[in-house]
């Protein structure tokens, strides 16, 4: 019997070590060649709690996941603070994508306060309908289309995509006429929200400007999601526990932020008596996706 309950632990062991580990410090990690360090994780219990559910590895490809779907990462700017983000059904210089297929991008309004698309990243909105919500409320040419950082639709024309199409440049005076203009460039603050179907438009563009280098015409631009990121604050809470020697995470709430301090976790630091009983256990955790291919 007792041999028999050895061969059953054995067993059970074999299964649970990859998923659950109870070695301190083992927040840090990497997907393919991209480091993963705090504010965000992999494991569950690691990084800030804003960040939380967020980041999740893939056949060594880092996705990144939130309310209107699912991107791949392709850079993670620690000393810029911000990710680059790819959309495979986004349009880009040489490509329009129709259909209302792309994600666009949105976030939860409880992760607002940490992320969203950069001041000079610009989304171009093509083929909108008249219903559009972009373009109620707005009289005469008062449309919220405008170009930011320097890039916008009047550029965005010259691209091969738009020609493929039959798409002749409209001038200014007609750009304005009695329908809505093919393609309405907009900053994300302007509305808070890139969703194609509730704007009812058939697809869009994303590219962002990088500081400090100036490109000429479209083709040069970087097509992509810019997303700035911020644990809010000065985050003094991780800077001590770090200067300790410990490793920031947050608790089984999901909320409050601790301190894991090798077999046990701290409310403050790794030198300080308050701590939360129990040792450490990160557990991953497997999400599937759907609609993303690379």
């Amino acid at each position: 019997m007792p041999s028999l309950l050895s061969a059953l632990y054995l067993i059970l062991s074999a299964y649970l070590i990859p998923l659950c580990l109870s070695h301190p410090n083992t927040c840090r990690s990497y997907c393919g060649n991209i480091t993963i360090d705090y504010p965000f994780a992999l494991q569950y219990g690691c990084g800030h709690p804003g960040f939380r559910d967020l980041l999740f590895c893939m056949n060594d490809v880092l996705m990144f996941h939130v309310s209107s779907g699912s991107y791949r990462v392709l850079e993670i700017d620690y000393a810029y603070q911000a990710l680059t983000l790819h959309e495979p059904h986004m349009s880009t210089c040489d490509n329009l994508v129709l259909g209302t297929r792309g994600n666009g991008f949105s976030v939860e309004p409880w992760r607002a306060p940490y992320m969203n698309p950069a001041a000079d990243n610009v989304f171009m909105l093509i083929a909108c309908s008249p219903r559009s919500p972009l373009f109620q409320g707005f009289p005469g040419k008062h449309l919220p289309c405008r170009n930011v950082s320097g890039m916008g639709c009047e550029d965005y024309y010259a691209c091969p995509a738009w020609e493929m199409l039959g798409h002749k440049r409209l001038g200014s005076a007609s750009f304005f006429g009695s329908g809505p203009p093919e393609c309405c460039a907009v900053p994300y603050e302007a509305i808070r929200g890139i969703n194609l179907t509730k704007l009812e438009c058939e697809g869009y563009s994303s590219a962002y400007s990088v500081a400090p280098l100036k490109v000429d015409g479209p083709g040069g631009w970087s097509y992509g999601i810019r997303v700035r990121y911020s644990v809010q604050g000065n985050d003094e809470f991780c800077g001590a526990c770090e200067a300790t020697a410990g490793t920031c995470g947050y608790g089984s709430d999901g909320i409050r932020q601790v301190c894991m301090c090798g077999d046990f976790n701290s409310t403050s630091n790794c030198d300080s008596v308050g701590v939360s009983s129990g040792a450490r256990v990160i557990c991953t955790r497997v999400k599937i996706f759907s609609g993303y291919t690379a």
